[in-house]
């Protein structure tokens, strides 16, 4: 490891895409060439939005709003400790949904049948598509996710199992911390936080919160990439051509596996979704209604002073009074100590009582595909937690009323009309319909994927 801390300070020196995802009827394959060109004038309505995005970024206007293209490294937010480059998204576009690596299972039976994907998943807008995400002793699939579900010859205590929903990784470049607290992460947001990183080695050498997931979540969800992987999966030339630089004792291992994930993850940018194409001059791309109801995003509903900027996100954290987990059919709460400091929120990993049940704004792009919303799962339709957001009312009790956050219980009341255009901008003018470019064709193994457990083969018809 510390041959490998020594390469990657020596190299940031010298360096200055099969899940089924089924599109909306009315959905056409784009390209970047097309997305980039203006195929309309603005309208009355158009202008009234131009104007309001103007006049929420002191006028900056819509460039203040655009995603990159995935392949315009330059200008996609990255760690500076590991630059993009296209041979690691290659490789780490592989291994995110390589079911060989599902390989340190406590149950051998389960050896190779689960990945990064099984919990992020492009039919799910890259969530799990269920309210408790599943990996190692999750079997099905379904069509988005939604058919995951425990095996039940498995104790639970040997399921992989995650406290809280699985959040997307579209957008994660926006982010310099990640999980719901905000704990992955050695820079910006977490500076001042060193005292609460005991069992989080990888924030003191300065990696972003992309990374430190990408590197952490193979131990946590028992994954292995290892030399003896990379040969009999044939990823040695890959490994190789991303980091020709490591020595070759340490370049098929845990550590560039991890930066080759989070290169990739970096890059999977909702940008070809209509707002997207509407930023950037195509007029046509939102209805009229979708376009309504952007303005209610940036105005009279104050989405916006949550979410902005090009992913639709801040990198704050607010307390909306959401409800957790529960023990039920749909989910599963961990007998652990721990379960107490998930609740909490921001304030489990600061141990600081002004941060406890607040959490990370999430990006809200294809949203309507995650299925279930909230920190817990507690909501099942974008409606529902707009609703929620807008009525101020909170589900669970265990939160103060003076912990909640200002603006949850200081939203105009808006028309039923209003609220309608406004979710159907949340759920089709936020929707790229093409994610399926991020999934790769086939995997080295041959295994299925995003699963490879005997049911999940059969749901995705590569038994």
């Amino acid at each position: 490891m510390k041959k490998f801390l020594f390469f990657l300070s020596i190299f940031t020196l010298f360096s200055c895409e099969k899940d089924e995802y089924i599109p909306l009827d009315s959905e056409v394959q784009l390209t970047n060439e097309n997305l980039n060109k203006s195929t309309s004038s603005p309208s009355d309505l158009d202008i009234k939005l131009l104007n309001k995005l103007d006049s929420v970024t002191d006028g900056i206007g819509p460039s203040f709003f655009i995603l990159p293209n995935s392949d315009d490294y330059a200008n996609i937010p990255q760690d500076p400790l590991n630059p993009i480059t296209h041979k690691k998204v290659e490789l780490g576009k592989l291994l995110f949904h390589e079911t060989a690596t599902g390989g340190n299972p406590k149950t051998a039976s389960n050896l190779a049948t689960y990945s990064c994907a099984s919990c992020h998943h492009a039919a799910a807008g890259f969530s799990a598509g269920t309210r408790q995400g599943i990996g190692e002793g999750g079997i099905g699939f379904g069509v988005k996710g939604e058919g995951r579900v425990f095996n039940n010859i498995i104790p639970v205590a040997d399921i992989d199992i995650q406290p809280i929903r699985s959040p997307t990784i579209l957008n994660v470049a926006y982010q310099d911390v990640m999980l719901w607290n905000g704990q992955f992460g050695g820079t910006g947001t977490n500076a001042g936080t060193e005292a609460n990183w005991t069992n989080i080695p990888e924030n003191f050498i300065g990696f972003q919160g992309v990374e430190v997931q990408a590197l952490k979540g193979q131990d946590v969800h028992r994954l292995l990439v290892n030399k003896q992987f990379a040969k009999d999966f044939d990823y040695k030339k890959m490994f190789n051509k991303a980091f020709p630089d490591v020595p070759k004792e340490e370049r098929y291992t845990r550590e560039t596996a991890g930066l080759a994930i989070a290169a990739y993850e970096r890059t999977v940018l909702p940008n070809q979704s209509p707002w997207q194409r509407w930023l950037k001059g195509d007029y046509n791309a939102l209805t009229n209604k979708e376009k309504k109801g952007a303005r209610m995003f940036f105005g009279k509903a104050k989405c916006f002073r949550c979410h902005t900027g090009p992913a639709l996100n801040d990198k704050n954290f607010y307390a909306l009074g959401m409800g957790d987990f529960d023990d039920s059919t749909e989910a599963v709460v961990p007998d652990d100590n721990g379960f107490p400091n998930v609740k909490r929120g921001r304030g489990g990993f600061t141990k600081k009582p002004r941060d406890y049940y607040k959490f990370k704004t999430p990006t809200i792009y294809n949203l309507v595909d995650n299925g279930v919303f909230g920190h817990g799962g507690t909501f099942t339709s974008v409606r529902d937690i707009v609703e929620y957001k807008l009525n101020g009312i909170p589900e669970n009790n265990e939160v103060p009323q003076e912990q909640l956050h200002r603006l949850f219980t200081n939203v105009q009341e808006l028309t039923e009309n209003q609220i309608n255009n406004l979710v159907l901008f949340i759920e089709n003018g936020l929707r790229d319909p093409n994610l399926m470019r991020y999934v790769p064709d086939q995997i080295n193994s041959g295994n299925c994927f995003p699963n490879s457990d005997p049911t999940s083969q059969v749901d995705l018809g590569c038994s």
